[in-house]
């Protein structure tokens, strides 16, 4: 499913744009503030609705911040439609800027011109994170330039970490996580053996790991910066 990262802080277009993209089948994760969005940001969005005038900063600072990390589309929706802001919000990485008021039919339109894009784009994407190298596009996952043997779950698991990274992930999160569309029944002791068969594939010490850590009374957390390329 196509996951949407809305930042609008003019809570009646939130709303509805909210409910117009979840008609149309994507899943979106709305917040109002420059703060939120910083915080809730990570690989697992495919596209970003950006508004330029936050509450607690800028859109375009923002963008700056994504683009630090992430090559993921944006498309600015703002008021300001002066040339200079246009062409501000284009060069700091933006993919598109949409003046208000819009229509929702434009935005459907656009929003699916950059996801086209990226798909191409992304074909040979790679997630990377020192040793262990995810291309998403063929679901292969390598270490020192060898392909892993992953099974299903466990390439599972290994992108919802490193679509995390230094984060700790909560044991309940993540069951809720890799356990959709599983008819197999889950619990913490399962996840535990998945966690250990993982960092038997990935750590040179499985004993000593270093990309995923045990949180006492918490959970997981992947202890490795990550980037795409």
């Amino acid at each position: 499913m196509i996951k949407i990262l809305l930042v609008e802080d003019d809570s009646a277009l939130g709303y509805a744009l909210e409910f117009s993209l979840l008609d149309e089948g994507y899943e979106v994760v709305k917040v109002t503030s420059q703060n939120e969005a910083e915080e809730v940001f990570n690989n697992s969005f495919n596209l970003i609705l950006l508004d330029v005038n936050l509450p607690d900063g800028s859109g375009y600072d923002f963008c700056k911040f994504v683009r630090l990390k992430s090559k993921v589309p944006i498309i600015f929706l703002t008021a300001l439609d002066d040339e200079v802001n246009i062409v501000m919000g284009l060069e700091i990485g933006g993919n598109d800027y949409l003046t208000k008021p819009f229509g929702f039919r434009e935005l459907q339109a656009r929003i699916k011109v950059q996801l086209r894009s990226m798909q191409e784009e992304r074909a040979n994407e790679k997630v990377i994170s020192e040793d262990i190298v995810v291309n998403i596009v063929k679901t292969q996952a390598f270490k020192n330039n060898e392909i892993l043997n992953l099974t299903a779950l466990e390439y599972k698991l290994l992108i919802l970490f490193m679509n995390n990274p230094l984060k700790t992930m909560k044991r309940d999160d993540i069951l809720v996580s890799i356990s959709k569309e599983q008819e197999a029944f889950f619990d913490e002791n399962t996840l535990s053996v998945y966690i250990k068969r993982l960092r038997e594939k990935i750590e040179d010490d499985p004993k000593n790991p270093r990309y995923i850590l045990t949180q006492r009374g918490l959970g997981y957390r992947w202890n490795i910066e990550v980037k795409t390329q």
